[in-house]
């Protein structure tokens, strides 16, 4: 797969990088406290960090495991945006975040401790802690790998030259730095997949061109169709009901509404109402971006015959950016491949190093010290962090399409957190140690419902859809528990769950209302609405 690069190619690549390292400066000047470190001050505008939240999704394993994912199971990919995003981005918006943002907590562990307890923000922090590890792990590998094979950059290079970047401009200029870097890295990327995108339909005569020969790939009609056949025989092998249930549902919110590396971003704006609308205004992109990730991976198995078979469906991009991009166009490709790793990989690593300080170090274990302090804890953890994702990196290579494992690992640590939240939330009854046994009961099931996949147990078809289902379980035996565990135990008082519940308002909080926040354009119920109905409505295109 080894790309034909010159030095254009080259130069492209280096004044990315010398851009990145620039913005990472010019942030360190804003840096006076942990607050500034951790959530940017809480000073951005909503549409900077509206494209961050997108961005930061928009990572390395977002792109490639996507267009693996059109290429393995067709246009049913979709669904992780349309069903899978876009309405519990909107619901973030609307419902949750002007309880994380009104709290002024400085992370969702930290919400954890306020509603339940200690315990179960530990809890919840090591979990985050983990899966933020494992996930930048992959997002290293997938890049190093895509290095390797298209540059001939030996694989320890490619891992150590982008980790040592990521580390640079997050050690230097905190979540600031991250956010404007990502708000650059979604146009670099978006200009190296337009391209592809558009040559690879070219070469293969257009729309009605790929559904033909999608018809007569091992798809079949079914590559082609969203919701038809998910009562029966579909490429996913998924019924509606995992699909609705299991990644619309469970997988869906609670990925997007508990994911403190998403979360973060909106945290960081400068009052409640750019908060609210930061995944509103992310959602709108996100409804478009399968046009340049799903439709590349089903353009690629239509002109690559040996792929899901002699190669991986993870290849799919790298084959395309090969057999069709001139040189100029295909540096900004590789740079756009490069940016998507780096926007993924600081969005896991900024995440970390927050929860790391905050809710490990400072709660559990030093604290009470000077604000300088966790400060420099804040710096240590990013390179801590940093380092064991290179050390993580491998474990995703037992997998052809990374998707798969990305899904499983958000049906471990993210199902059995939503249940945890949406309960709490929505019932100021549930009882603090409810919240901690909920959660690790919804989380061992998860694990067990995936190991019981893997020994043969049970059959679920695929391991995509073991993944649906493995979250449904999750949340259902997260919530038995904690009504049961809530029905034994003690509440806490009405007094400490002001405005952290849903009906109960805290008593001294003020308006941060901005001029212009009452026009129809800043209205999070308007524009969310909007944004679930055109999901909605493309739908109607490809049933």
């Amino acid at each position: 797969m080894r790309l034909d690069v010159n030095l254009l190619d080259y130069l492209l690549i280096a004044v990315y990088f010398a851009t990145v390292l620039a913005i990472g400066f010019a942030a360190r000047r804003r840096i006076s406290s942990s607050l500034d470190f951790f959530l940017a001050g809480r000073g951005l505008p909503a549409w900077i960090t509206g494209l961050a939240f997108v961005s930061a999704n928009l990572g390395a394993i977002e792109i490639l495991g996507m267009a693996a994912n059109g290429a393995q199971y067709g246009a049913m990919t979709v669904h992780y945006y349309w069903i899978g995003a876009v309405p519990a981005m909107v619901f973030l918006g609307i419902v949750m975040m002007p309880f994380y943002y009104r709290s002024k907590v400085r992370s969702v562990p930290e919400f954890l401790r306020r509603r339940f307890n200690g315990a179960t923000q530990l809890l919840n922090a090591l979990m985050f802690a983990v899966a933020q590890i494992l996930i930048a792990g992959v997002n290293l590998y997938a890049l190093a790998l895509v290095m390797e094979a298209l540059l001939g950059w030996p694989l320890p290079v490619s891992v150590v030259v982008s980790a040592l970047i990521v580390l640079s401009y997050i050690t230097l200029g905190g979540l600031s730095s991250a956010i404007y870097n990502e708000v650059l890295q979604f146009f670099v990327i978006l200009a190296g997949l337009i391209p592809l995108t558009v040559l690879g339909l070219v070469k293969v005569g257009g729309v009605a061109g790929l559904s033909d020969k999608v018809r007569q790939s091992a798809l079949g009609e079914g590559g082609l169709h969203t919701w038809a056949g998910t009562a029966g025989s579909n490429p996913m092998q998924a019924h509606w009901i995992g699909i609705v249930f299991g990644l619309g549902f469970v997988l869906s919110f609670g990925y997007w509404t508990t994911n403190f590396a998403e979360v973060q971003r909106a945290l960081s704006a400068r009052n409640t109402n750019a908060a609210r609308m930061t995944p509103i205004i992310a959602a709108f992109p996100k409804l478009l971006i399968p046009l340049v990730t799903v439709l590349p991976g089903m353009i690629a198995l239509v002109l690559f015959g040996d792929l899901g078979k002699g190669q991986d469906y993870n290849d799919a991009i790298p084959l395309l950016m090969r057999d069709l991009l001139p040189n100029g166009v295909l540096g900004v490709a590789v740079t756009g491949l490069l940016a998507s790793f780096m926007a993924g990989m600081a969005a896991n690593i900024s995440g970390f190093n927050t929860v790391f300080t905050n809710d490990i170090w400072q709660a559990h274990v030093r604290p009470d010290r000077p604000d300088g302090y966790y400060l420099n804890v804040g710096r240590v953890a990013t390179v801590a962090g940093v380092a064991l994702g290179v050390g993580t990196a491998f474990i995703a290579a037992g997998y052809s399409n990374i998707m798969n494992y990305l899904q499983a690992l958000f049906s471990f640590f993210n199902a059995p957190l939503f249940a945890t939240f949406v309960v709490g939330l929505f019932w100021r009854r549930m009882t603090p140690w409810a919240g901690f046994w909920g959660l690790l009961a919804g989380t061992l099931s998860a694990f067990a419902s995936y190991f019981a996949y893997k020994a043969g147990v049970v059959d679920f078809g695929t391991e995509l859809n073991a993944s649906f289902w493995g979250a449904g379980i999750a949340f259902a035996v997260d919530v038995l528990v904690s009504v049961i565990v809530t029905l034994v135990t003690t509440p806490k008082p009405e007094r400490e769950l002001r405005g952290l519940v849903y009906g109960l308002n805290a008593a001294d909080l003020e308006d941060d209302a901005l001029a212009g926040d009452t026009r129809w354009y800043r209205s999070p119920v308007l524009l969310g609405t909007g944004a679930v109905i055109l999901a909605a409505l493309l739908y109607g295109v490809i049933l």
